[in-house]
């Protein structure tokens, strides 16, 4: 009977350990965390949940996100700088994220601060430019952005629900670049002839 009592006891508090307190909640930006830590103060939607597994985030229309996903998103936050003026790379960028199924921030590159945060960045003011947690590629290339992607534990193409994230409104205040005035044609003052001087000077 001890004995039984004991395996029990070991057996309960096994359980226990795995069901650990887990937390579901949103940043200020929206991101949706999963982790086994009390959230920081601010956080939304605060919800614990104990289980052997950690409970699945909500996404976009209802759906469950994976757990990997959930920490791949805590971990390596994804952040897409694109332009207004920037159409195809920017739009193709955006495509591959959303094929993914990777939720990302998009931020757009238009005016003095946001120049120069994104040359803090990446070094550079070229968009589009993807941020993988603190990993960096500039201009769009399937290729890299499927790496960077992977290395940060990101759900294969396929294997989560493709997103449908559109491009942002235009920012209010910015105001297209308009074309340059075209310069007037002036005429070109010839140099000044240089004369040899000296007393055998042709005159």
């Amino acid at each position: 009977m001890t004995r039984a009592i004991v395996f029990f006891v070991i057996a309960f508090c096994a359980v226990a350990a795995s069901a650990q307190q887990m937390y579901r909640w949103t940043d200020q930006q929206g991101r949706v965390h999963v982790t086994d830590t009390p959230p920081p103060p601010g956080a939304k939607g605060v919800q614990k949940q104990r289980g052997a597994a950690a409970p699945a985030a909500p996404a976009e229309g209802g759906q469950q996100t994976p757990y990997d996903l959930s920490l791949a998103m805590k971990d390596y936050p994804v952040s897409l700088y694109t332009s207004p003026m920037c159409k195809e790379p920017c739009q193709r960028a955006r495509d591959h994220l959303n094929k993914r199924g990777v939720p990302f921030r998009e931020v757009q590159v238009w005016d003095v601060d946001s120049n120069e945060q994104l040359k803090r960045i990446s070094g550079s003011n070229q968009v589009p430019t993807l941020v993988v947690g603190g990993s960096v590629q500039k201009g769009y290339e399937a290729s890299a952005f499927d790496e960077l992607l992977d290395s940060a534990r990101y759900p294969k193409a396929g294997a989560v629900k493709p997103r449908a994230q559109a491009a942002p409104a235009i920012p209010e205040g910015y105001t297209p670049p308009s074309d340059a005035e075209p310069l007037k044609a002036e005429p070109v003052k010839p140099p000044e002839e240089t004369r040899p001087r000296g007393p055998y000077a042709p005159r």
